[in-house]
């Protein structure tokens, strides 16, 4: 899949070092993904949680960071719509941000 935008997980990662790693490494699988289907994303990623408009919610580096995604599946695209902390999180609607 081709996840958009890196630059945003770049910004992350630089005000939260230990985030770097786990995003990399997130990053490289999700752009080796050819995900068709949530089903296929709960394979790879069983702590994964499902919104409302194709969006995906991912635990990084065992729950420290939350990742929202919007999926397109069809054109295999996902845009990076969130990145933050556990408590950050908590102060978003994910299903719009």
């Amino acid at each position: 899949m081709r996840v958009i935008a890196l630059s945003t997980l770049r910004e992350f990662w630089r005000r939260h070092p230990p985030a770097q790693v786990p995003l990399e490494s997130w990053y490289a699988e999700a752009s080796r993904a050819t995900w068709k289907s949530p089903a296929e994303v709960k394979l790879a990623h069983r702590n994964a949680s499902f919104l409302p408009g194709d969006r995906v919610v991912f635990n990084i580096k065992g729950n420290d960071y939350r990742l929202i995604v919007a999926m397109r599946y069809r054109s295999q695209i996902m845009y990076v719509r969130f990145i933050g902390t556990h408590r950050e999180y908590d102060k978003v609607d994910a299903t719009t941000v």
